[in-house]
């Protein structure tokens, strides 16, 4: 094949319509081999000796979308100095676009050899060309038509997370052959289903390509189920396709992303920028080790032979403030907006990308001052990361969401991202959990955590907005388990994982029971959590087959899962329907009231069960039952709505609850009670009692004064 020096950007491979650029970064290379396979994976390598800013790059006339390749990269292998190079390793590119198959399992793919007592120290010289998936070259046109972002307001917001596969695997009504596939998520069955819940996104566990087997996972049987072991940034994975054709799984993307947006819902993408699949000094070598292990990852100061992994528990962390490891994460995020059209981004272990960069410091050695860099660890809201997103044109338009926590010294940094910025409101997920199985909780702190976290988002000029909350995620219990389990049950993951801190009460009896007193309890229970949840102020956060009480049998941690344990059953019982058709009309409730879905802060009167207003002395005494009063006649603004006061009893018996003097004389009614399995807005208040029976751990909604018939286009 003919190879012409070709262009250093962009990085990757580009097809023009009449041959194909590659372009590699590699700072410490001493020498690249582009490698092309055919049909029968017959390699043939050409090396690349055009170098432009360490960019190594050339240009091969004739070649198509559909092309496979790799990169043979040569250099000193040498750990205790942090480098990995080794020729004998085929290195996918990490601006692959597409990526044909999974990593297969075996020593082939480490860089050092098995055998060895000194490990990675001793070279290995197996080929591994076999157990590497290659690299697509792909054809990006697509019709995408009149597609566009969203752009969903964040008060109009309620976010769905769940998994491509996990959520269409046993759907009867989407086709076998689109079954775990991009594909069934855009198949009508899934889109009708989000419809008529009524959510406005969905926020999709990793869907770009990662390690189906790292660490010990292959051995026990058992694969990466959630995906967070990223080794392409730009390519979705091909495990979710469902034609199986070379690079189609991008098409088929791009049509999924597009089949939601004429649905009006969003796309939001789970994104691992804060370790890579490639694991520890004694992980494999798939891509970026291979390519220029120094600079795409955090070394140990003083001994690069080992990463820095404290921050993330996943055996590396990338280094974002090398200038090109940076550029490869702001390229990878442009594009799956512009390219792909995602709406937004969650981005796991946040706090990792801007934990200190390097720094100088003087230390002396003797007489003698000398200059050493060293990282500083410490949080940064003005990393570089966060600065160059703000300004980004394209970025900062888009919905951007933090898990705000790492592992590192001073790792929970909820409420200390900057501006643009949601979190993941871990506090709020605890204190509601925590009062509805009966702890003492202080009411400052439900008061905070109801209204959106005031005390950690609006001194800083954030809106509510800022707070993601949520009640369940994918990582611990569904909202089922966290009813029906007082402790984790991962037995079948062959491994003491997940959180043993739970928030969680079984209701009186530890998983599947046929007791009446605690089945009903616990679907209580349900219907507490979930109004709780979406009438709170912020972004509420629903967990997929939450909706209907979904149980991965006591599992909080069902990572390596890939079967009926994560799989969603849409077989549902009558209660699960039940609890489906509550969360149906919950959600539109929200829809129909402005009240529950503002852009600005709040004000609210709390009282106690007996009508007084609380002190201010009173917020920090844990209390179990109280009422939150909300005047839709004060929105800002020509849009008004009901007034609406809320009844909390989290205590273990029936309390009564005497309306306060300022909202007596009203036409109060009933538009939601827990204890009931379904809405009961005719069911009117007794105006001359004035005082109300409030059922042990259940809320009770009451409206009045409707101004209007509000629909969801206020």
């Amino acid at each position: 094949m003919t190879l012409l020096s070709g262009k250093p950007h962009p990085l990757g491979a580009t097809w023009d319509g009449q041959g194909v650029n590659f372009a590699l970064f590699s700072e410490n290379a001493t020498g690249v081999e582009l490698c092309l396979f055919d049909e029968q994976d017959n390699e043939t390598r050409l090396p690349l000796v055009t170098v432009e800013n360490y960019v190594w790059h050339g240009y091969v006339p004739g070649i198509k979308p559909g092309q496979k390749y790799g990169f043979r990269v040569y250099g000193p292998y040498e750990p205790e100095r942090g480098h990995r190079f080794n020729p004998a390793k085929l290195l996918i590119d990490p601006y692959a676009k597409a990526i044909a198959g999974d990593i297969g399992h075996g020593a082939e793919i480490f860089g050092y050899s098995w055998d060895d007592e000194t490990q990675d120290l001793a070279i290995s010289y197996l080929d591994d060309a076999p157990f590497i998936p290659k690299a697509v070259v792909v054809d990006d046109a697509f019709a995408w038509e009149s597609d566009r972002l969203l752009q969903i307001p964040w008060q109009e917001t309620v976010i769905y997370e769940t998994h491509v596969k996990g959520f269409t695997k046993l759907h009867p009504d989407i086709p076998q052959e689109l079954q775990g596939t991009y594909g069934g998520l855009a198949h009508p069955a899934a889109i009708a289903h989000f419809k008529s819940l009524g959510v406005t996104a969905v926020e999709l566990l990793p869907t770009y390509h990662f390690f189906l087997y790292p660490g010990l996972l292959a051995d026990k049987g058992l694969t990466n189920y959630w995906g967070y072991d990223p080794i392409g940034y730009f390519a979705p994975y091909c495990g979710y396709s469902a034609s199986g054709i070379l690079g189609e799984q991008v098409t088929e993307f791009k049509q999924m992303v597009k089949s939601l947006h004429a649905a009006g819902i969003e796309v939001i993408l789970d994104v691992v920028y804060n370790h890579t699949g490639e694991g520890n000094h004694l992980g494999s070598t798939l891509s970026f080790r291979g390519i220029d292990n120094a600079v795409y990852y955090r070394l140990v100061e003083g001994n690069p032979r080992y990463y820095i992994e404290g921050f993330t528990g996943c055996g590396n962390c990338l280094n974002p403030f090398h200038p090109q490891v940076l550029k490869l994460v702001m390229d990878s995020l442009r594009y799956w907006v512009s390219e792909m059209h995602v709406d937004g981004f969650r981005f796991d272990i946040a706090p990792v990308l801007a934990r200190g960069e390097l720094i100088e410091v003087d230390i002396w050695r003797g007489n003698k001052k000398q200059k050493l860099k060293v990282y500083d660890h410490e949080f940064d809201e003005l990393a570089a990361f966060f600065t160059i997103i703000h300004q980004d044109p394209v970025l900062s338009q888009v919905k951007l969401i933090a898990e705000a926590w790492d592992t590192g010294n001073g790792g929970y940094q909820v409420g200390n991202f900057p501006l643009l910025w949601s979190e993941w409101n871990g506090k709020y997920r605890d204190v509601m959990r925590d009062f509805w199985r009966g702890e003492e909780i202080k009411l400052g702190e439900l008061r905070d955590r109801f209204t959106a976290s005031p005390d950690l988002y609006q001194s800083k000029g954030r809106l509510p907005a800022a707070s993601i909350n949520f009640i369940t995620c994918h990582d611990g219990f569904t909202l089922n388990d966290l009813v029906s389990y007082n402790e984790k049950h991962n037995d079948g993951n062959g491994e003491d994982s997940g959180s043993h801190d739970n928030h969680s009460w079984n209701c009186g009896a530890e998983g599947e029971t046929d007791d009446p007193e605690v089945l009903q309890l616990r679907e209580r229970q349900k219907r507490n959590f979930l109004t709780t949840l979406i009438l709170s102020h912020g972004v509420p956060m629903l967990l997929g087959g939450d909706e209907w009480g979904r149980s991965q049998k006591g599992n909080n941690n069902p990572y390596c899962q890939d079967n009926e344990i994560s799989w969603f059953n849409w077989q549902l019982t009558e209660s699960q329907q039940s609890l489906l058709e509550f969360t149906r009309q919950l959600i539109e409730f929200r829809r129909n009231h402005p009240l529950f879905r503002q852009r600005n802060w709040l004000e609210v009167s709390w009282f106690k069960p007996d009508g007084s207003a609380m002190t201010e002395a009173e917020w920090d005494n844990a209390a179990s039952a109280f009422s939150v009063f909300l005047n839709g006649g004060e929105i800002p603004g020509e849009v008004k709505d009901d007034d609406f006061l809320l009844c909390f009893n989290a205590e273990s018996e029936m309390v009564e609850f005497t309306l306060p003097d300022e909202l007596k004389g009203k036409d109060w009614q009933v538009a939601i009670d827990t204890t009931e399995s379904g809405f009961v807005a005719e069911k009117r208040f007794d105006q001359e009692k004035e005082v109300m029976e409030v059922a042990a751990r259940s809320l009770i909604v009451l409206a009045c004064n409707s101004l209007l018939n509000v629909s969801s286009t206020n």
